[in-house]
């Protein structure tokens, strides 16, 4: 079993590498499923609409995963009732539309995949305890009983909650991930007890930025200049960012992680 699972897609640029690189990743990968994180890919960089959450699907991919940005676009909230593989953060305030995690079918119908997303609590909005959603999702998602597969994507700010999250999960999860830095990290890796692991997966977008956004107008922002504008994300030849992780059908544990580092600035 191959897993792709992709960062936060930024903006026209993320989209547009998508559409360029994707096919070409899952047909060399033999990809089985595939999941991105959509939360950043409108225009402004800020929350997602149906029409890019469908063209995403049609490109391949599986289930979206997001963030602190999801209700950023007021149509969301309609349409994530209505299509159940765009998540939202599980630990959100109770009430909120949507589900936090879903069980799936590979894409040749074999296997059934949990996806699991979730948020940091420090510096991000409100949501509950997410330690505590944790351990009540852990208890209905059980590898090998009731899922084959099982993957988690933590949408948070500081690393020592992803670090404590992945090893909270080893060994009864194939993989968790970090999002929303848009920075890869260095610590691509299989825990101890085989829960593929890396705390932040990156983005896919462009790296000649600041985080995804033009860095000439970041800038101003940091230098508080009076023409600085609103963040708005650049527009640069974008790279995909993410792992493919390969898995043993048999435990539904990692064998296998791999970074993935397609296209633009920082592939090269």
């Amino acid at each position: 079993m191959k897993i792709l699972i992709l960062g936060d897609v930024m903006g026209m640029s993320g989209r547009k590498a998508l559409r360029k690189n994707l096919s070409k990743l899952l047909d060399e990968n033999k990809i089985n499923f595939a999941i991105i994180n959509g939360e950043n890919s409108s225009d402004d960089g800020k929350g997602i609409t149906k029409e890019i959450a469908e063209e995403f699907f049609s490109l391949g991919i599986d289930v979206i995963t997001s963030g602190n940005h999801i209700w950023d676009k007021q149509e969301t909230s309609t349409y994530i009732e209505e299509e159940n593989r765009l998540l939202r953060p599980a630990n959100l305030i109770e009430g909120s539309p949507g589900k936090g995690f879903g069980i799936y079918l590979s894409k040749d119908k074999k296997y059934k995949i949990a996806v699991i997303n979730l948020m940091g609590n420090v510096f991000m909005k409100k949501t509950e305890d997410v330690f505590k959603k944790a351990k009540e999702i852990s208890k209905k998602i059980i590898l090998k009983k009731n899922v084959d597969f099982s993957i988690i994507d933590f949408h948070g700010e500081i690393t020592s909650e992803k670090m404590a999250i992945g090893h909270f999960f080893d060994g009864t999860s194939t993989c968790v991930v970090g999002t929303h830095t848009h920075i890869p990290t260095a610590d691509t890796r299989i825990l101890d007890k085989g829960t593929a692991y890396q705390t932040d997966i990156g983005m896919c977008g462009d790296y000649n930025s600041v985080i995804g956004m033009n860095k000439e107008n970041s800038l101003k922002r940091f230098f508080k200049e009076k023409d600085a504008k609103s963040h708005f994300p650049s527009e640069g030849e974008g790279t995909l960012s993410g792992i493919v992780v390969e898995a043993d059908v048999e435990t539904g544990l990692a064998v296998k992680i791999s970074r993935i580092i397609t296209g633009g600035s920082l592939e090269k």
